[in-house]
């Protein structure tokens, strides 16, 4: 009822004519997508053949000879691009969470005074996280800006060239999290200094050090909160191994672009490989709707509980009030 009344503030309910009107406008929106999809898509593609069995039979068709053999490349280019992300997602995770930890201590440390120093180590020290500051931020900032194909190409190009020689796998898994790493600090700091100030007054207040605020109290508030986005990065994460073809790394994308120089159908394999891609993204996207969905609902159904005076769950009990 308070919905109907709030959409009648924001803009008039249409009447008869403009459904009607509104209904002609998308039935012929749909006639005239499915017509030109039909001349301009469909029959394109039938008058160059790509709808025949030989496009289509290494693909769809067991009893084509070629079926097993893409298909199991197919699968080991697939298990590749899953290697790669997850090994990039898991380093990408730890340096972003350690990197955003350091950038948000830094910056606390920039407000301190140092009292019961004396002045000349208080300056020193003040001195010091400037520095260590500027170069941190100089680090994200430079690499959160260089694009990903140009970080795996470095990675792979560039390492061997100075002995170190590793597997085109962790060429691939270096490069990505370079970029990602940065780019989920940056997500996380923003979360942490997102949240109210008084929580990290309140445990001041307490007693916890600094560290003690960031790791207990705003680090695990900011991965809830900024959990979207950080699934989000992880879809890239996936989408992004397709650019291990730079340096050889036999992908999913890479696979299907060898099998195409000898089967000669592009348009066949990159829809399926697309479809691939797109299935896992949406997999990744419904896992992140349903951690959400998880974490609300253990946020509502847990009881408040009875802690012992003093101790450090009654500090952290203390300090989630505050929010």
């Amino acid at each position: 009822m308070k919905r109907d009344a709030a959409d009648a503030v924001l803009y008039d309910a249409p009447g008869p004519r403009t459904r009607r009107i509104t209904l002609i406008v998308s039935v012929v929106s749909a006639v005239a997508i499915v017509v030109g999809a039909y001349l301009f898509i469909y029959l394109p593609l039938e008058r160059n053949g790509q709808f025949t069995m030989k496009k289509w039979g290494p693909i769809i068709d067991p009893a084509n000879p070629l079926f097993d053999q893409l298909w199991t490349r197919l699968g080991q280019g697939f298990r590749n691009t899953l290697i790669a992300a997850v090994l990039a997602i898991i380093t990408s995770l730890i340096i972003g969470t350690v990197l955003a930890l350091v950038r948000v201590q830094l910056q606390s440390l920039r407000r301190r005074r140092y009292v019961g120093l004396a002045p000349a180590a208080a300056q020193a020290l003040r001195a010091l996280t400037r520095v260590l500051n500027a170069v941190t931020r100089f680090c994200v900032e430079v690499f959160r800006g260089l694009p990903v194909v140009i970080t795996i190409f470095f990675v792979g190009r560039g390492l061997p060239e100075f002995g170190l020689d590793f597997d085109t796998l962790w060429y691939v898994v270096i490069g990505l999290t370079i970029y990602n790493g940065v780019v989920i600090a940056e997500i996380l700091r923003s979360g942490m200094t997102g949240l109210p100030t008084g929580q990290a007054e309140a445990a001041a207040a307490m007693g916890l050090s600094p560290f003690q605020t960031t790791r207990l109290i705003l680090l695990p508030q900011a991965y809830r909160i900024m959990l979207p986005a950080l699934i989000s990065q992880m879809v890239v994460v996936l989408k992004d191994t397709s650019l291990g073809f730079l340096i050889g790394y036999d992908d999913l994308l890479n696979v299907a672009s060898q099998a195409i120089n000898i089967l000669n159908n592009p348009i066949q394999l990159y829809f399926v490989v697309g479809l691939i891609y797109i299935s896992v993204n949406y997999a990744l996207s419904k896992l992140a709707v349903y951690v959400q969905r998880r974490l609300a609902r253990g946020r509502r159904a847990t009881p408040p509980t009875t802690v012992a005076p003093g101790t450090q769950l009654e500090t952290e009990a203390v300090v989630g009030t505050t929010t």
